[in-house]
């Protein structure tokens, strides 16, 4: 398998997770395949083949901007940095669903949040964080 061709099969399945939680989430097999992390964790096993098999062959290090900017540059140190941030920011999707739920979020206020940190993570979560925040009149909770 080629570096490309992990990408695009990752890249393909990881969108019907983010529909599945945008139009069907409480639909059965959205709970069972996305919300259980099961999806996240295949993509992190995927991330960790990777990292198992490739980390370490190519230049660079973590600790200087340069040295990241060279992790980058093989197409295996892209594509693991890619499926890092495909698996983490679907289960904070997940967990902003849940906890929305939990806190009783109407659905509609979920959607942009989700959008968000499918795009642009963190941006998502901190949106998530104030809507909850106004809906329950705390920023921080307990057992999140």
């Amino acid at each position: 398998m080629t570096p490309d061709l992990l990408f695009k099969i990752c890249n393909s399945i990881a969108p019907i997770g983010w529909l599945l939680m945008i139009v069907a989430p409480k639909w059965r097999w959205t709970k069972t395949i996305i919300l259980s992390g099961i999806l996240p964790i295949l993509l992190g096993l995927v991330y960790l083949t990777l990292i198992i098999l490739f980390f370490g062959e190519g230049e660079g290090d973590f600790n200087s901007l340069q040295g990241v900017m060279k992790l980058f540059t093989s197409p295996w140190g892209v594509t693991a940095g890619w499926i890092h941030y495909l698996a983490f920011d679907m289960f904070i999707g997940s967990w902003e669903l849940s906890n929305g739920q939990k806190h009783g979020m109407s659905h509609f206020l979920l959607i942009p949040c989700l959008l968000l940190t499918f795009f642009f993570g963190p941006i998502g979560l901190i949106l998530f964080y104030l809507l909850r925040a106004s809906k329950t009149k705390k920023f921080i909770h307990e057992n999140f």
